[in-house]
Order: structure tokens, then C-alpha cells, then sequence
């Protein structure tokens, strides 16, 4: 049996005299027994890149040995080939894996002095562990672990477990999503066919979009395709970031968990998630990123609008019209449902059910009422009346035969709401007519009060089913005490004076006036569908095929943010669902999701900024349901995404038994929200040259406008959730003064000021926050970043030996540059030197890099000397 694939390879340079330690884990697929022999062999590589070695000397030893010796560890000697010499020795030592008793910690003395302290890998979990449970094992996969022992500053020992894990929604959330933006575009099609039929003018321009949405779909639905036949990793690698078709997956999404076992106090974990950088890599960063090309389309499309003869709506409006379409999509369904089961009530049921249904059905008339009481829709239906055939000869005849009256008067400001109640009549015409925008011109063929007249109807119906209802509520009250038992049925048989209804009247006039209610409630959807499906017409319209390509771009980026968020969520939930503090805080006032990126400001990455910014912005659109699952299959397992572009939902199931132990608000499906904020601090030397000769303005912004995010979130949660629920540190520093000092630190102009990083972290952890580290690649500065953090958490929250910091560091970088060797060090952004030994590297090589600039400036110099003395 070889077990040379599960032995972590360890190398050392520039010694005589290496002192390695290292780890070997046993597949479950081969068995061991007491009687097993187990041999150890040490090679010598003469030439790392051609694999050339020869074996320096070997040792045997079996499995009843090292079980039955002192303290479970055997001291062996190396020998020869030949067995003629004796060329080092190997100390094997038996590691339980799991709660850590102190007796079980003191033996291990300090007179060990390995350089590196790695004591176990393994490329797979147990199942009975807590990180590699049923739960974890559905959407985390191909788990790594190492586990390190550390000296802490009283002499004992902790045991330190980095476990990185692949996620299946790197590939499930884009394939969702997609399916579902397919679905929206050919709703939108179908919604700008159900406006009829309009002038000339606006057909065109009609089939000219829809011609640009089926390019769309086509394309969308071959890039899924293309994702259905992936067999692969489950994770996007950098090398393929620029693939079309892998565009909207993001990169090396991975997650990363610390457990630290410590003597005498209970585990800690620490998580955070790995990703690339949000971007549209494969369209490229020539014109800048989403923030900047979003900015340019506003500015054109006004423009646009004019030459297209189309009314501009700015980007709040539009994105208005898209709410109202959401909500009526929503709400109007659901109002006919509760309209039905009042029915049924009222037939089976004593009063008080058919109140409570009764109820529900109002705050949903008045929701869908509210959400469409807008200026929008109404100036939308008159522009659409505009747009119909013969519209433009009524408008000319009707202003030969009879001019304005009011040539001079001024149009009126825009109104956000045109204040219509229940009360309001249908027929004033003394009143003045609505205000409206200036860019809409009054047309007096067009009936505005017609509108109005649709909303009285609602009004009336609702209040018909309310008044019918009350006066049944009132003869059961007068029958109570005669007859306290009695159903509605027998309410009305009764034998009243002044009986209003008989048994055949009840039902017929009951469900006359619902079945009013839901014609006018679908006449008012159907206006207000058709209104702003035109609003969103006239946009697509003038923003010609430049808007089209940026939803694209949009859309890939938000997919790749979508998946990140959603991994992190998942495992934040799954650590938490025994926590009830936790649980108590996500469903009062969610959880914040932090974002810390590694950007420069400079070339390309500045284009790759911009996007991360509005993808990380865009996930406010996004909130979390907790749904219970069919069965504890892995499929049943894996959350799923819904809605539109306006607004998604993402469902995440869990198992029965962990799904009843939950809160009723977290049963009940109560929508849980999640606040993203992003902090950017370039480190690499780009970032050095960005700070003396180019503009750092998008970072100061972006850092200034989060920190002003994050601190409304911790009013919220301070006023809603106590101090007690949150997490206790070994730092007891207050969450109000490290906000203090990251607003500080945000407005201070300082290069490359990590402060704001650091500061960011740790009021995110303190917060039962989501943990994000990203860079171009999420490899080299990312790498470099998740190590110093958990050293540094190590040391301030685990009294880990200063001593051993350096090692500490050195030791969770070592393994970076032997899988570096074989595939990961040749990206464009860590360079083509495959010899670089990370862990003498430091993360924030701030000297390092002044230097550098000092260089290249002096570079430039002489460069310019020379080429002056060379053409003298």
C-alpha cells in the first residue's frame, strides 16, 4: 500500500542539516490493522525540476509498535539502502484528531525545534467530524485539511485545524440564475406584445428590441448549455477566467475554516471565503468597469431618447417601473386566492375565520393599491394612449378646431404621487387636472380621470365585502346570547326581527361583489402592467445595443457575487444553527456581509474595481429564506434562487431535524436579510504607482460610502439585538470605538492604509458577519491575506507564542509553493519566478515596494540619460 499521495511533500533549500515535520492520513478505502507494516522512506532531489531524486535511507515499523510505546511515539533510524549506515533519524508519533483533554496536550515538551509545525493533511474529511457532516458534505466538497500545533504563551499546546473546501454553487447559482434571466427576457417579450397595437413609429422600434432580447435568450440559453455539460472541478480556476462561457461562474470560489482546540476552553472557529474579484473578464476592461460605463449610458441616453423620440426616464424611474411589474406579478394572484377562500369560508365557517380571512385580504388590496399609486403609471398610461395609430390626426385636428385656451400657462412640477383615496369621486370637472412631468404634453382626448374611476371601483368592491361582512358580524353579536354556538348559516335562518338576507340571497350577493373586486383588481393590473411595460419600451428603445451589453456585463457579475454570497451564508448558517443568539439576530436584523478586496487602482484592475463594485452594491437586491427539505439527500439539500432582477430570493433547505429546532420566524419563511458592504486597499506595486502618479479617488469613495453603510447597520443592531448575543473576543475592544477608528482611518490620507482592512475584519467577526477576501484571482494576495489573518487572530485571541508567530506564518504558506510549483504560480498578476518561497514573503511589503518605486523612477532616468547620450 503507498501512501505517498496522502504524505504532505515538504522541502528545504540551504542547509545541511533539514529538520522536516510532516503528516501521513490513511484512506478509508485501506484498511490497517495492529499487524500492518508501514515503511518510511526519505529521498534526496538532486533537481527539483526535473524530478530527478535517490533515496537517502529508509525504516520500518508496524502499527501494534507505535500503539504500544511510550507516550504512542517511536524514534526510528534511518538506514541505507544497504543497511551499512545510519543516515538520520524519523520520529513517528501517533495525532488523535478530535477534543483535545489536557492531559492529552502536556506531554509534548519544547524541546522540539522543527522549523515547520505541520502535524497532519489530508485530502478528505471524517464523517463524524463537525466541519465534514451530511449537512456540509451536500454543497461542500473535496474538503483539504492541515493541522498545526502551536506553543501558546504558557507553555501549552493548541491544535490548530485548516480544513479549504470546493462549493457546489459555484456552478448551481450561475445555472439558476441564467435559466431564470432567460425566463424574464421572454416575459418581457411577451409583455411588450400584449400592448397592442401601436403606430408605426413604435411597432418598429418594438420589434427592434424584441429582435435584441431573442439575441439575448440565444445566447443565454447556449452558455447554459455549455454549463450543463461541465464535468470538471467545482470551482472556476484562474486560467479560465476569460472563457466566454465560464463567464458567469466566478473564480476559485473557496471556503476556508480555522477550528482552534485549546486546553481548558472550548473550540473556536474562524471562517472566511476565498473568491476572484467579481468581473466581466471576458469582455475585457478597455473602456473601464460597470461603475464608469453606467455612468457614460445615463449621460448618452438622454440623447438617445431625443433622437429615438422617446420620453427619458431616469435610472429611479425605470427601476420604479420594474417594482410595479414585481409587485403585480405577486399580488395580484394572491388577492384572487384570498378573494376565493373567503368564499369558502364564508359557506363552511362561524364569522371569526371569515374576519380573519377577511383581514388578509385587505392589507393585500391596500399593499397592491399603494404599490401602484404612482405618478408613473399614470403619465405612462397617457404616453402610451399617445403611442396608438391615429393618435397624432386626432391631436392635429383637435388643435385646428380649438386652440389652447391657456397658450401661456406653465407646465406644473413632477409629483411623486398622485394622492387618490377611496373617497375620491369619478366625475370633477371643475378640478384640475393631475400634475405631470414636463417632458409629457397634456393631451385632452386622452380621458385622465378614467383612471381614477378604476381605482373608486376597487375602493367601492372592497368596501361592499367589508360593509357585507360587518353586518353579519352584527347579527351574530345580537344572536350571541341567545344562541352563542350558533354558525353563520344559522345566524341567518334565525328568526330576526328585521332579517336583511336569507340563506339563497348570502352566498349570490357575497360572491357578486368578489367576483366585482377581482375584475376591477385585474383591469387596474392589466392598465398598470401594460403602462410600465411601455416605460420599459421607450428604455430599451434609446439605449440601443450599448444597454443591452451592459445588462449582460451585469448580469455575469452579479451572478459571480450571487454564488459567493450565497456560499457564505450557507456555511455561516450551518456553524450558527445550534447558536440561538445567532439565530435570534438573523431574522431581527440579518447579517452583514464584508467584503475586503485587494484591487489596485491602476491599469485593468481598476475596470475590475468598478465591477465589483456595483456587483457587491447589486446584492441588496437579494435577501435568504430558510425552507425545510423533502429528504437529507444532497439534492434536496441544494439551495435554490427565485425572482426577478429587481429583486431574488435564494432558498436554503435543511434537514427536518434541524429545521424544527429553529425559531418560529425561521420557520415561518420569514425573508432574511443580508447587508453587503465592500473595502478596498491596493498592496501590490501597481497600487504603489497608482498613489504617486495616478488617481486613488475610487477607493477613497468606495471605502468612504461602506463605512457609512456599515455603521447604520450597527445602530440598527444595537437598538434590536442585546450586546450579550453578540460574539465574545479575548480582545475586548468595543465594536462603537473600532467603528470610531475605521471612520477615522477611512478619511485619513495614508498610502496603502491596511488599517482600514484590519478594522473592517474584525467588527465584521465581532457582528456575526460573512467573511470575504478577494483579489484578481483570489490566489497569491488572498493566499497571503487569509494567513496573516488567522496567525494574528491566533496570537490575540489564543495567547499564541510570539515565538512562534513567524513559524506559524511560515508554516500555513509553506504548502503554497509546492502546489504553486505544479499549476498556481503562473499567473499574470504573481509573475513567471517559480522559485519565490512565500513563506519568506510578508503581505503588506510596504518598504518593499517604496523602494521599488524609488527604483523605477530612477530607472526612468537613466533610461532617458542614456537614450540623450546614445542619438548626441
Amino acid at each position: 500500500m503507498d501512501l505517498s499521495s496522502s504524505c504532505w511533500r515538504l522541502r528545504c533549500w540551504g542547509t545541511r542539516e533539514p529538520v522536516f515535520l510532516t503528516g501521513v492520513s490513511v484512506p478509508p478505502d485501506c484498511p490497517v490493522y495492529s499487524e500492518t507494516l508501514i515503511k518510511l522512506s526519505v529521498y534526496g532531489v538532486s533537481d527539483g525540476h526535473q524530478q530527478t531524486s535517490n533515496i537517502l535511507g529508509s525504516s520500518s515499523f508496524s502499527v501494534t509498535d507505535l500503539l504500544q510505546s511510550k507516550d504512542q511515539q517511536l524514534s526510528l533510524s534511518l538506514r541505507t539502502a544497504d543497511d551499512s549506515d545510519t543516515v538520520g533519524t524519523v520520529v513517528v508519533s501517533r495525532i488523535k484528531m478530535g477534543e483535545i483533554e489536557d492531559g492529552e496536550v502536556d506531554h509534548f515538551t519544547t524541546d522540539m525545534h522543527q522549523k515547520c509545525t505541520l502535524v497532519y493533511e489530508s485530502s478528505h474529511g471524517s464523517v463524524n467530524d463537525k466541519d465534514n457532516g451530511p449537512i456540509m458534505n451536500a454543497v461542500f466538497k473535496n474538503a483539504v485539511c492541515k493541522v498545526y500545533r502551536f506553543q501558546t504563551v504558557d507553555s501549552k499546546w493548541m491544535l490548530v485545524r485548516e480544513q479549504m473546501a470546493e462549493c457546489t454553487l459555484s456552478f448551481s447559482i450561475p445555472k439558476q440564475l441564467i435559466a431564470l434571466y432567460i425566463q424574464e427576457d421572454t416575459c418581457r417579450i411577451q409583455e411588450l406584445k400584449d400592448l397592442g397595437e401601436l403606430s408605426p413609429h413604435w411597432d418598429n422600434l418594438r420589434k427592434d428590441v424584441i429582435s435584441r432580447y431573442d439575441q439575448i435568450i440565444k445566447e443565454y440559453q447556449d452558455t447554459l448549455a455549455e454549463l450543463e455539460k461541465h464535468t470538471g472541478p467545482s470551482f472556476k480556476p484562474s486560467c479560465s477566467k476569460a472563457q466566454k462561457y465560464l463567464e458567469f461562474v466566478p473564480i476559485n470560489l473557496h471556503t476556508q475554516r480555522m477550528r482552534v482546540t485549546c486546553p481548558r476552553k472550548t473550540d473556536s472557529f474562524y471562517d472566511v471565503v476565498t473568491v476572484g474579484a467579481p468581473a466581466a473578464h471576458s469582455q475585457g476592461f478597455k473602456n473601464g468597469g460597470l461603475q464608469k460605463l453606467l455612468s457614460k449610458y445615463e449621460s448618452e441616453k438622454k440623447s438617445h431618447s431625443t433622437a429615438y423620440q422617446c420620453i427619458y426616464y431616469p435610472p429611479e424611474q425605470t427601476a420604479k417601473a420594474r417594482e410595479i411589474l414585481c409587485v403585480v406579478s405577486q399580488l395580484q394572484p394572491h388577492i384572487s386566492a384570498l378573494a376565493d377562500q373567503l368564499l369558502q369560508t364564508a359557506q363552511q365557517s362561524p364569522i371569526q375565520p371569515l374576519r380573519d380571512v377577511l383581514k388578509s385580504l385587505e392589507e393585500k388590496t391596500k399593499q397592491f393599491v399603494h404599490a401602484l399609486k404612482d405618478e408613473l403609471v399614470k403619465s405612462a398610461l397617457l404616453a402610451l394612449h399617445a403611442a396608438r395609430p391615429g393618435y397624432v390626426s386626432k391631436s392635429q385636428g383637435s388643435a385646428r378646431s380649438s386652440p389652447d385656451p391657456h397658450p401661456s400657462a406653465a407646465p406644473k412640477p413632477h409629483s411623486v404621487c398622485n394622492n387618490l383615496d377611496d373617497s375620491q369621486t369619478p366625475q370633477r370637472e371643475s378640478q384640475a387636472s393631475p400634475v405631470r412631468s414636463d417632458s409629457i404634453p397634456h393631451h385632452k382626448e386622452y380621458d385622465e380621470e378614467e383612471w381614477d374611476r378604476v381605482w373608486v371601483s376597487v375602493a367601492k368592491s372592497l368596501n361592499c365585502v367589508i360593509a357585507l361582512v360587518d353586518k353579519l358580524q352584527e347579527q351574530d353579536n345580537n344572536n350571541q346570547e341567545s344562541a352563542p354556538a350558533h354558525t353563520l348559516a344559522d345566524v341567518i335562518t334565525s328568526h330576526s326581527p328585521d332579517p336583511p338576507m336569507t340563506t339563497a340571497v348570502w352566498p349570490d350577493q357575497l360572491g357578486v361583489l368578489v367576483q366585482s373586486l377581482k375584475e376591477c383588481v385585474a383591469e387596474v393590473a392589466e392598465r398598470a402592467r401594460r403602462s410600465v411595460s411601455f416605460v420599459l419600451l421607450q428604455e430599451a428603445a434609446c439605449s440601443t445595443a450599448q444597454g443591452l451589453q451592459l445588462q449582460q456585463r451585469r448580469d455575469a457579475v452579479f451572478s459571480q457575487a450571487l454564488a459567493a454570497l450565497a456560499c457564505g451564508f450557507v456555511m455561516r448558517l450551518y456553524a450558527g444553527l445550534e447558536d440561538k443568539d445567532f439565530l435570534r439576530q438573523l431574522h431581527a436584523v440579518g447579517l452583514v456581509a464584508q467584503f475586503e478586496s485587494l484591487l489596485s487602482t491602476y491599469s485593468e484592475e481598476i475596470g475590475m474595481l468598478e465591477d465589483m463594485e456595483v456587483g457587491i452594491s447589486d446584492l441588496h437586491r437579494v435577501t435568504f429564506r430558510i425552507t425545510e427539505a423533502a429528504s437529507e439527500e444532497a439534492v434536496s439539500l441544494q439551495p435554490s434562487v427565485s425572482g426577478r432582477r429587481d429583486h431574488y430570493t435564494v432558498e436554503v433547505p435543511l434537514p427536518h431535524h434541524a429545521f424544527q429546532a429553529l425559531p418560529d420566524e425561521l420557520r415561518q419563511g420569514k425573508p432574511l436579510r443580508v447587508l453587503p458592504v465592500l473595502f478596498n486597499v491596493g498592496i501590490n506595486e501597481q497600487q504603489t504607482i497608482a498613489e504617486r502618479f495616478g488617481d486613488i479617488s475610487l477607493q477613497e469613495r468606495i471605502n468612504q460610502k461602506n463605512f457609512e453603510i456599515l455603521e447604520g447597520y450597527y445602530k440598527s443592531l444595537t437598538s434590536t439585538v442585546p450586546s450579550e448575543c453578540l460574539p465574545r473576543f479575548q480582545t475586548q475592544t468595543d465594536i462603537k470605538e473600532l467603528l470610531d477608528t475605521l471612520g477615522q482611518n477611512v478619511v485619513t490620507k495614508k498610502r496603502k492604509n491596511v488599517e482600514i482592512l484590519w478594522l473592517a475584519g474584525m467588527i465584521c467577526r465581532r457582528m456575526n458577519g460573512i467573511r470575504f477576501t478577494s483579489c484578481k484571482s483570489a490566489k497569491d494576495r488572498t493566499s497571503m491575506s487569509v494567513t496573516l489573518e488567522q496567525c494574528s487572530l491566533l496570537r490575540d485571541e489564543h495567547l499564541l507564542n510570539k515565538d512562534y508567530f513567524v513559524r506559524a506564518l511560515d508554516c500555513m504558506r509553506s504548502g503554497l509553493l509546492a502546489q504553486g510549483e505544479v499549476a498556481q504560480w503562473d499567473d499574470p498578476e504573481v509573475g513567471s519566478d517559480a522559485n519565490n518561497k512565500p513563506a519568506s514573503r510578508h503581505f503588506y511589503p510596504i518598504a518593499l515596494l517604496l523602494v521599488s518605486s524609488h527604483l523605477l523612477v530612477v530607472w526612468l532616468i537613466l533610461s532617458l540619460v542614456f537614450l540623450l547620450a546614445k542619438y548626441q
